[in-house]
């Protein structure tokens, strides 16, 4: 089973999610796999930063989630209010989404049980 870093940045009750292409993507958390030899928390400001530009201030570990086919250590990533996500590398679009209407969008299943998880941890 792959490793990856996915990373949650919220601002409010919004969190950045991610797409490959503008037709047929679906919406998923930033991050990747880990590289050989690369430390977790490494993995998920570099996969950030590749994918949206944004450089963290800092990131911590909440929780790991099984997939179907990958290992997800999850971050929350601080990153500055005033700092403008851009899409890059194979990403195409970058987009600030209300946890409400994350259930709205057509997302990575992993994506989805993600965030629920979030709402589940906050609300204890």
């Amino acid at each position: 089973m792959k490793k990856r870093a996915t990373v949650i940045c919220r601002r409010g009750k919004r969190i950045l999610l991610v797409a490959r292409s503008q037709s047929e993507s679906k919406w998923a958390l930033p991050g990747g796999i880990l590289k050989r030899g690369e430390r977790r928390l490494d993995a998920a400001l570099r996969e950030l930063k590749e994918e949206t530009q944004l450089s963290g201030k800092s990131a911590r570990h909440l929780f790991d989630f099984r997939g179907k086919q990958k290992h997800h250590h999850v971050f929350f990533c601080e990153i500055s209010d005033r700092a403008k996500a851009r899409p890059s590398n194979e990403i195409s679009r970058c987009r600030w989404v209300h946890v409400d209407d994350i259930a709205r969008l057509i997302t990575s299943r992993p994506t989805t049980d993600i965030v629920k998880l979030i709402g589940q941890r906050r609300r204890k």
